[in-house]
C-alpha cells in the first residue's frame, strides 16, 4: 500500500507542475503552439534519464524512492518520459528491433487512438 500512496503523491506534485508549466507557455509565448507540452516533454525526459541513472545505478536507491520521484513525480509530470525511457532501454540491452517497434507502435496506435476517440465522440454526440 505505501508503493501506492509514493506513487499518488508523486503523482500530484508531477501534474501540478505539469499544469503550471503548461500555462507559464501559453503566457510567455502564446497560443498558437504547444510551448508548455513541448517543454513538459523534454524536460521531463532530461529528467527521467538522470533520475534513472542516480537513484538506480549511482546510488543504489531503493525501490521506494524510484516510485516516488520516477514513476510518480516524473511520470505525472509526462508520461512521454516513461515511453522514451522504455525505448531507450530497449535499445541499450541491443534489442534494436525491439525498440523501434515499441517506438513506431507507441506513436502511431497511439495517435490512432486518439483520432478514433475524437471520431468516436463526434459520431455520437
Amino acid at each position: 500500500m505505501i508503493q501506492v500512496l509514493l506513487v499518488a503523491v508523486g503523482g500530484a506534485v508531477g501534474s501540478v507542475l505539469r499544469y503550471l508549466v503548461g500555462v507559464a507557455g501559453v503566457r510567455l509565448m502564446g497560443p498558437n503552439f504547444p510551448w508548455g507540452t513541448l517543454s513538459v516533454n523534454v524536460v521531463g525526459c532530461f529528467v527521467i534519464g538522470v533520475f534513472a541513472e542516480v537513484i538506480s545505478r549511482r546510488f543504489g536507491g531503493s525501490a521506494e524512492l524510484r516510485l516516488l520521484l520516477i514513476t510518480g513525480l516524473v511520470g505525472g509530470f509526462t508520461t512521454f518520459s516513461a515511453f522514451a525511457l522504455d525505448a531507450i532501454t530497449l535499445f541499450e540491452r541491443g534489442a534494436t528491433a525491439s525498440g523501434a517497434i515499441y517506438m513506431i507502435a507507441s506513436v502511431g496506435l497511439s495517435m490512432a487512438a486518439v483520432m478514433a476517440g475524437l471520431a468516436l465522440m463526434r459520431a455520437l454526440i
